[in-house]
């Protein structure tokens, strides 16, 4: 009866607070990157809500400006980007695959890819009238104000995860059914991860951004904004990263006649920007994820479908979380069955 009380009442808790799960999830990680903010004005400010409205404060200046400046930037661009997909342009690009596909490559391909045709004018433009209209969609009013009130909930989460934060891992701690020692492990697994995934992939992410952008700039191509901030959010996604992103750029260059700009963009997008990657995320990060690329490729992609932008973070932190508990009970049966865990042996 008790264990039949207890899964009712979680699962009438879940449903409670599943609608702000997605701006919880946001205030952890605002909560995280600036806790050491926090900690710092709490030296000279002893009351710990007026620290945390500070650090608030802060976080509103860093958050609002940018992104103001960067949605205005973005619309523009989006805007003259919408502007060009004209049925004249459209039949300039589709011109370029018929060529592509009338050239002895393509024909010594077509057996091994069925011989596809080119999409038409028509079935082109649909797919460009289908995107057009989940955009507006998903920009209603209805939308607008769910996004604004889920803001306000992750602010005002914010607030009592900076000035309470200790309390509540305590608290956490406390509920946890394991011995300190795992849960010592356990504590340092999620920490290597959020440092891993906020601080790393977000300094890494910015970086590769704003290189891609300035080269987009300097190279002509329309929109610099709006792709850097496009190889910003592709730059967490393991495996294919920036490159989905550059890369098929840069063949299009070689492809309609732009030698010059494609081969100078992927020579800059290897040596330049995947760099970025290479060196300066192992310099963060480290040794700290013991995951599979694999595995926290597919933890991304199922995090994004699953929480939406935040799957990001969360997806491959619940993974740690959970493949850490699998090691915990792992070392408990050995312990139970005789047999010494790793941590035991010299």
């Amino acid at each position: 009866m008790i264990l039949f009380l207890t899964a009712l009442f979680g699962f009438l808790a879940y449903r409670i607070m599943s609608p702000f799960f997605t701006a919880m999830a946001w205030a952890m990680v605002f909560s995280i990157i600036f806790y050491p903010v926090y900690a710092f004005i709490s030296r000279y400010v002893r009351i710990r809500e007026v620290a945390s409205v500070i650090t608030i404060a802060i976080i509103l200046v860093i958050l609002i400006g940018p992104i103001a400046y960067l949605s205005n930037i973005l619309i523009t661009e989006m805007r003259a980007f919408l502007e060009t997909v004209t049925p004249e342009r459209i039949e300039n690009i589709k011109q370029y695959f018929e060529n592509l596909r009338s050239s002895l490559l393509f024909e010594r391909m077509a057996p091994y890819t069925g011989g596809v045709g080119v999409p038409s004018e028509d079935i082109i433009m649909e797919g460009v009238k289908k995107a057009g209209k989940t955009l507006i969609e998903h920009l209603t009013i209805t939308n607008v104000i769910s996004l604004f009130a889920d803001f306000l909930f992750m602010i005002f989460t914010t607030f009592f995860l900076l000035r309470d934060g200790p309390m509540f891992l305590s608290k956490a701690r406390d509920l946890m059914p394991f011995s300190e020692r795992e849960k010592d492990r356990l504590a340092t697994q999620v920490k290597d991860m959020i440092v891993s995934t906020v601080y790393g992939g977000t300094i890494v992410a910015i970086i590769q951004g704003l290189l891609g952008g300035v080269a987009y700039y300097f190279l002509g191509i329309n929109s610099p904004v709006m792709w850097g901030v496009v190889m910003s959010v592709m730059s967490f996604i393991p495996l294919v990263g920036t490159f989905s992103v550059w890369g098929p750029a840069s063949v299009f260059f070689i492809l309609t006649g732009s030698a010059m700009k494609g081969f100078a963009l992927l020579i800059y997008g290897v040596l330049v920007i995947s760099m970025v990657d290479n060196i300066l995320r192992p310099l963060i990060i480290g040794s700290r994820t013991k995951m599979p690329t694999i595995l926290i490729l597919f933890s991304v992609l199922g995090g994004i479908r699953l929480f939406g932008m935040i799957g990001f973070i969360m997806g491959p932190l619940i993974m740690a979380v959970f493949l850490s508990v699998l090691d915990i009970f792992r070392h408990i049966e050995d312990v139970e069955g005789g047999q010494p865990g790793s941590d035991d042996q010299v």
